[in-house]
C-alpha cells in the first residue's frame, strides 16, 4: 500500500489530488482538513485546523501512523492561505501570524514529524510542498503570502540538502502549480486595485477561461509523483517544468 497524507484535502487542489489517487488501487489517504468532504473506504479524515498551532502539535501522532505494510509514503503539504489582501502597514499584526502559521509553521512541523517518524524505513518517501509563483516575485497586497511561500521553498531546499547529506533517499520538492480555478482565486477577485494593482489581470484570467482546473493539475502532479526521478531535478519547480 502506498500511503499519502494530504493537507487541505477538503477542496480545491487537495481534494482533486485525493480523488485522483483514490481511483488507483493500492493507495490509502489521510486527509488533513477542518471539514470532511470525501467518503471512501481508503480515505481517513483527520480533522485539524492548521492555523491552531497547539492543536497541530497535539495531534501530529494521529497524522503519521507507524505503517508496517507501506510500499511508499508521501506527504503533500497542500493547505495554504492568501490572507487579507492589503499593503504592509495597513494590516493588523494578527494577519501575519495566521498566514505564516498555515503556510510555513504547520508545514515545517509536519515535515519534521514525517522525517522523524519514517526515517528508518527503506521504502520510497516523498515530501511535496505546494508553493506558488508568488514565492519568486513581489505581488503588492500579498506580502505575507509571498514571504511565506518563499520561506516554504527555502525550507524545502534546505531539507532536501540535509536528506542528501544523511543519505536517506527522501525526496523533497516544492511545486508551484500555476493559477487554478479555486476559492483562493475567487477571493483574489474581490480585491480592488487600490490594494492590489494586478486585480484587472486576475479578473481577466477568470473571464477569459484561462484558469486551470484542479482536476487537470492534480492528474499531472500525480503522474509526475509516481514516475522515477529522471536525472537531476530541481527542488523548487513549476508545473511547466514537469514533463507530461
Amino acid at each position: 500500500m502506498h500511503y499519502y497524507i494530504i493537507t487541505g484535502a477538503s477542496r480545491g487542489l487537495g481534494k482533486a489530488l485525493a480523488e485522483n489517487l483514490l481511483c488507483q488501487p493500492g493507495t490509502s489517504i489521510i486527509g488533513v482538513s477542518r471539514h470532511a468532504t470525501i467518503e471512501h473506504e481508503r480515505y481517513r479524515h483527520q480533522p485539524l485546523d492548521l492555523s491552531d498551532i497547539p492543536a497541530v502539535e497535539n495531534n501530529l501522532h494521529k497524522v503519521f501512523p507507524r505503517w508496517t505494510d507501506a510500499a511508499g509514503i508521501t506527504l503533500i503539504n497542500n493547505a495554504g492561505v492568501l490572507g487579507d489582501i492589503g499593503y504592509l502597514g495597513e494590516q493588523p499584526n494578527e494577519h501575519f501570524n495566521f498566514v505564516f502559521d498555515v503556510n510555513v509553521v504547520a508545514p515545517a512541523m509536519l515535515m519534521n514529524t514525517f522525517l522523524s517518524t519514517y526515517r528508518h524505513l527503506a521504502v520510497p518517501r516523498t515530501v511535496l510542498n505546494i508553493s506558488s509563483g508568488a514565492a519568486q516575485r513581489p505581488v503588492d497586497g500579498w506580502s505575507a503570502y509571498c514571504a511565506s511561500k518563499a520561506a516554504l521553498e527555502s525550507l524545502s531546499q534546505t531539507a532536501q540538502k540535509e536528506q542528501e547529506l544523511r543519505g536517506s533517499g527522501v525526496r523533497i520538492r516544492s511545486l508551484a502549480p500555476g493559477v487554478l480555478d479555486t476559492a483562493m482565486q475567487a477571493h483574489i477577485r474581490t480585491a480592488g486595485a487600490r490594494h492590489f494593482s494586478e486585480a484587472a489581470r486576475f479578473e481577466a484570467l477568470h473571464t477569459e477561461g484561462r484558469l486551470a482546473t484542479p482536476q487537470a493539475v492534480a492528474e499531472q502532479i500525480v503522474a509526475w509523483l509516481q514516475r522515477p526521478v529522471a536525472g537531476a531535478e530541481a527542488v523548487a519547480l513549476r508545473l511547466t517544468d514537469i514533463k507530461p
